[in-house]
């Protein structure tokens, strides 16, 4: 595996800004991720590892938009009425043939352009009589024509390195002449949870256990960030196998997550292991939820500890996780971009940390969109992330948040 030196992913050991830490793991943090050829329906949710260029124009000829009468605007009459002879017809798929145009041409949506055509009459705007064709005036020249090269000339852009390819995208390499493209390869997560609390889901609770979520959370979002993930049960809280487990997943990994055991309690080991096995370089973020997130090497491979509350596992793997794997994955920077909405409620918090408040969407009277506070602020509320649509962000410097002030809001919906 990739291995990062530790001096290129020395962060300090202060309470972080969460923008100060995205701009370290941009600025220091190599991209890990090697290169593969996929086929087109395969490269869904990959990203690009090259610009891919159009290998020939789009549309590749000149064509109609339209079912309908091709004509060369100059043979038409300056006013009122044009009657031409129809010459030929032509649909999609033919060849439009080498004489110049006579009169009108019978087109059909996407047939190419006669020689010598340059604008198109739909069909339900003229009147065919026999074979003639009437047409009406006013039409401007070039209308219902696409040239060739509209969308794209040749040798242009189409997708740019880094992109994350969706289905236009697939679609676009598609109509520009590729039928497979380079990849990064997909990241390879080792994926823990930790804690001698913890029981396996739909196992029976002894005393004092609690089922584990946080590897079916994070596992589900981390599948949809396109990464391949290595679900790899829980570590307990003894320090000599949790360090063992850790030097295992590293070996074969390209990034190893934990949730659990990284604040400063006796029984959080996470933090001591990994200093034993490499480099632990910030653990305390100024956010809230999520401040004791861990990040660092083990044996030359990322590490990243989250909290044990699933709320904040949820925001930090919005703001922390997520671009680190877009940098070591070859992505071009994709933080999320909020809505603005109207505050419903008043909240208090402290200065020098970002909050994150999680909200349900409600219609003002003025019919305008309006955020409410979810009922119950704990960080381990998990139907705070049920029964909400998504995060209202606090900055930094502010103490007050009241009714009607307008919040960055991010929707659950469409942040993965």
């Amino acid at each position: 595996m990739a291995q990062v030196t530790d001096d290129c992913f020395a962060f300090g050991n202060r309470p972080m800004r969460i923008e100060e830490a995205t701009a370290l793991i941009a600025e220091r943090m190599p991209v890990l991720a090697g290169i593969e050829t996929v086929p087109l329906h395969a490269a869904d949710g990959r990203i690009a590892a090259e610009d891919v260029l159009a290998r020939h124009d789009l549309p590749p000829f000149a064509n109609s938009a339209v079912d309908g009468y091709a004509v060369r605007h100059a043979d038409l009459a300056p006013a009122g009425e044009s009657v031409l002879p129809v010459s030929g017809r032509l649909a999609a798929g033919a060849a439009a043939g080498a004489g110049a145009i006579a009169g009108a041409v019978r087109i059909f949506t996407g047939a190419p352009m006669p020689p010598g055509a340059d604008t198109v009459f739909m069909q339900e705007d003229v009147r065919a009589e026999g074979d003639r064709v009437v047409l009406p005036p006013g039409l401007k020249p070039g209308a219902n024509a696409r040239p060739a090269g509209e969308d794209l000339a040749r040798g242009a852009l189409a997708i740019p390195a880094g992109r994350r390819l969706r289905p236009a995208d697939l679609a676009l390499a598609a109509a520009t002449g590729h039928g497979a493209l380079a990849v990064r390869r997909r990241l390879r997560v080792a994926l823990f949870s930790t804690g001698d609390e913890l029981a396996e889901p739909g196992s029976e609770l002894r005393p004092g256990a609690i089922h584990d979520s946080n590897r079916l959370l994070l596992g589900a979002l981390l599948a949809r960030l396109g990464v391949a993930v290595s679900d790899l049960g829980i570590l307990r809280d003894e320090p000599a196998s949790l360090a063992a487990r850790l030097a295992e997943a590293a070996r074969d990994h390209d990034v190893v997550l934990t949730s659990g055991g990284v604040s400063v309690g006796e029984e959080d080991h996470v933090k001591g292991a990994v200093e034993s096995l490499g480099q632990l370089v910030l653990w305390r973020l100024a956010i809230k939820p999520g401040r004791p997130v861990a990040v660092g090497l083990v044996h030359g491979t990322p590490f990243v500890g989250l909290p044990g509350n699933p709320v904040a596992v949820y925001v930090t793997l919005l703001f922390v996780v997520r671009p680190l794997l877009a940098r070591l994955g070859g992505a071009s920077p994709e933080a999320p971009l909020p809505w603005p909405v109207r505050s419903a409620f008043a909240y208090r918090k402290k200065a020098g940390r970002r909050e994150f408040v999680r909200v349900c969407l409600a219609r003002a009277a003025d019919g305008g969109l309006e955020a409410r506070k979810f009922p119950r602020d704990g960080a381990g509320v998990l139907t705070s992330l049920t029964g909400s649509d998504g995060l209202v962000e606090l900055p930094d410097a502010a103490t007050a948040v009241a009714p009607g002030e307008s919040l960055a809001y991010y929707p659950h919906a469409l942040l993965w």
